[in-house]
């Protein structure tokens, strides 16, 4: 019996929780969109090269500055979108932060195939609500 009421007061306890969370994710314009300039899905490039993001319905700012209708761009780069985006994206070498509002990057990959994304966080790196986030794009580095 004591394990049912801990587990039913946990559970009144955590929902709110969850409930505030959520709605304080930053909310995304509508329409909004996130794409890639450069390079296009299926290109062949070099081991070092330019990657250009593009944003539409949505303005860009750096981390830290809290303003309704902008954010910053995350790189995805052989990885999926988090599952829980409900938290702080992390820094990774597969999820690289431009949280310098920066529009675009050069970076530098191994010879081979590899996929590329974006996902647009708010000013805590927090993914919008829904998502913006692009389609998955693939390069063939020589």
């Amino acid at each position: 019996m004591n394990r049912i009421a801990i587990t039913l007061f946990s559970a009144l306890l955590i929902a709110p929780v969850a409930a505030i969370a959520e709605s304080m994710k930053s909310e995304a314009p509508a329409n909004a969109g996130v794409y890639f300039v450069q390079p296009t899905d299926g290109a062949t490039v070099n081991e070092t090269f330019k990657v250009v993001f593009g944003l539409r319905n949505m303005g860009v700012a750096p981390a830290g500055v809290e303003k309704a209708g902008t954010g910053h761009h995350h790189l995805l780069i052989d990885t999926d979108v988090p599952s829980d985006l409900s938290k702080s994206l992390p820094a990774t070498d597969q999820i690289r932060h431009f949280g310098g509002g920066q529009t675009e990057t050069e970076i530098t990959l191994s010879p081979g195939k590899h996929t590329l994304q974006l996902l647009v966080g708010d000013h805590m790196h927090v993914p919008h609500n829904p998502p913006v986030v692009s389609e998955k794009i693939t390069v063939m580095v020589e």
